[in-house]
């Protein structure tokens, strides 16, 4: 090796190469530029590979198909509003889970909530509020907000 001051390769054009990573097209065999995704050289050979692939066979279900299918089922059967509040815009309504098994897709166990009684289901539970502690404890904490200021805090 030549002396090239601690540098491996001459230049960018060398290292450029030398990190070219070339894939054969699995249709025609032709180089082609490996990226995560190429699989073939050009939009014919990419068909040509698409006419055997048989897509709907051994297909695992789309989730988004059955929950819309879920959701129609529902609304036909229990009404265009919230099970909960009765609000009424049916575009913006979601399934809830009962027992929270999201594989027990069976009728008893769906809900059809709007967005505000589904994040109160899940997430209130979890609120931050209901960690602090009652009026009259040792440390002060308090669940009402009646007395609260932003310069106090809680």
């Amino acid at each position: 090796m030549q002396r090239s001051n601690g540098r491996v390769f001459c230049g960018m054009a060398c290292y450029g190469i030398s990190c070219r990573k070339e894939n054969p097209c699995l249709v025609c065999g032709n180089p082609i530029l490996a990226s995560l995704n190429k699989k073939t050289c050009s939009r014919s050979c990419a068909n040509k590979h698409r006419t055997g692939i048989q897509y709907k066979i051994n297909r695992p279900r789309d989730k988004v198909v059955s929950e819309r299918a879920l959701k129609i089922r529902l609304i036909k059967e229990r009404g265009r509003v919230c099970e909960r509040c009765s609000y009424d815009k049916i575009e913006i309504l979601q399934i809830h889970h009962k027992d929270r098994d999201r594989s027990d897709n069976s009728l008893r166990n769906l809900e059809l909530i709007c967005p505000n009684c589904h994040y109160a289901e899940h997430y209130l539970e979890k609120s931050w509020l209901k960690k602090t502690k009652k009026e009259g404890s040792d440390n002060g904490y308090s669940t009402s907000l009646e007395n609260w200021s932003p310069s106090r805090g809680l």
